[in-house]
């Protein structure tokens, strides 16, 4: 086993992990009976019953995009949320999900924990032309040895690691596996921390005598994840919460999946709601500020929108529906003419940002496979269609609040 150095503790004071063998004995119960679900699989007991609506929950009337609902429908949609300005314009939730529900974003926890650099980076806690080795000495040796903190933001490295989701060989399904997400094997790291310190290749590979060259690769987002750790003292769902959830005025907490360590699952563990994870979105819109408060600057926000490193960008899958898209700080940027932003999930979830018309659309999807080109291009073109649709006037109506949310799935119902 590797060592990977000290760890944010799992509470103030703990001396050693709580481990399923001792998580019912003091001290570690005074913190692990209040929170049962990092320690054993839970279950939802809802204070309402049916806990969600048998018919979908649709609201829209109000966008002109013809046979709307049949392509929600036909692209395995579960939420559908537009949010132009400050004002919910449209909705969908399908049969037994309701407007309250959790739902795994996937990678868009990605753009989640780019957000909670930048704020880091904004107050200098964080400096992106440092060595990642600089803040984690851990990852000495490993292929993050030698790039910055920028170079792995913006996935421009490259390293000996299949984003094949489906192959079980492949560096992401052990990256899964040690992340608590699929059975463990013989042999497997302990935890994420062990498994990012296991990670070669070649680090950053120039092009034009420049920068590195994009490989998507959900590794980075974890070493990120550390490096938040590193710097903050904080556990990376502390540091979530402070640095951002906090900001949004949210609803209802968000939720993310830990490892053995209490290790946050930065890269893709992160649930909510559609209409918190909007106010992500509108976060955007706004220049970097919440309604409770700037998570990060107007600088960093603008930089995000103006679009990465075109030259760089290597990923065929992308180019070939967004032909000038790059990728910069965690989001994918699209190059076309409205410059569409987004955050990007395996199995259909897109945070997608429409600057032309200041709008935020939100699709949660449960597609059969999870990397369709098929439905890329059908869901993109929805989301297009939908943003040019704005481009007229709409009639305004309140974001709705938790309290709405239930009396609308209590209707529905």
């Amino acid at each position: 086993m590797t060592t990977t150095g000290a760890h944010p503790p799992r509470y103030r004071g703990a001396a050693g992990q709580p481990t399923l063998d001792s998580w019912q004995e003091g001290p570690h119960n005074r913190w692990t009976f209040a929170h049962l679900g990092e320690m054993l699989p839970t279950a939802s007991v809802p204070r309402h019953f049916p806990s969600a609506p048998a018919a979908a929950t649709e609201r829209l009337g109000s966008l002109a995009v013809p046979g709307l609902r049949q392509r929600l429908e036909e692209s395995y949609t579960d939420a559908f949320l537009v949010l132009h300005r400050n004002t919910v314009v449209a909705e969908y939730y399908r049969p037994g999900f309701a407007p309250d529900d959790l739902h795994l974003v996937m990678s868009i926890s990605k753009s989640m924990c780019g957000l909670v650099v930048g704020a880091l980076v904004d107050s200098e806690e964080i400096v992106t032309s440092h060595r990642v080795v600089h803040y984690v000495p851990e990852l000495a040796g490993s292929v993050y040895d030698g790039p910055t903190v920028q170079h792995v933001l913006d996935m421009a490295l490259h390293l000996n690691y299949s984003e094949d989701y489906l192959d079980p060989s492949s560096e992401v399904q052990t990256h899964d596996r040690s992340a608590g997400w699929r059975t463990r094997r013989d042999g497997d790291p302990q935890d994420t921390y062990e498994f990012l310190t296991t990670l070669t290749g070649n680090g950053t590979v120039t092009h034009n005598g420049s920068g590195g060259t994009f490989q998507y690769c959900s590794a980075n987002t974890d070493v990120l994840a550390w490096i938040i750790e590193r710097v903050t003292g904080l556990r990376y769902s502390e540091a979530l919460s402070k640095y951002l959830w906090s900001k949004l005025d949210a609803d209802r907490d968000a939720t993310i999946t830990v490892d053995s360590s209490g290790f946050g699952f930065a890269n893709g563990g992160v649930s909510c709601t559609a209409r918190d994870l909007a106010r992500v979105g509108r976060l955007m819109l706004d220049d970097g500020v919440g309604p409770a408060g700037r998570v990060v600057s107007e600088g960093w926000v603008r930089s995000i929108l103006a679009g990465g490193d075109r030259e760089a960008m290597a990923d065929a899958s992308f180019t070939g529906i967004h032909p000038h898209g790059s990728y910069t700080r965690q989001w994918w940027c699209t190059g076309n003419e409205r410059g569409n932003v987004t955050g990007i999930g395996i199995y259909g979830q897109y945070l997608w940002i429409d600057p032309a018309t200041d709008t935020v659309i939100v699709k949660l999807s449960t597609w059969p496979e999870p990397d369709s080109g098929h439905l890329h291009e059908l869901q993109n073109q929805l989301l297009l269609d939908v943003s040019r649709s704005l481009d007229q006037p709409l009639a305004s109506q309140e974001i709705p609040t938790e309290e709405t949310a239930q009396e609308s799935k209590e209707t529905a119902a």
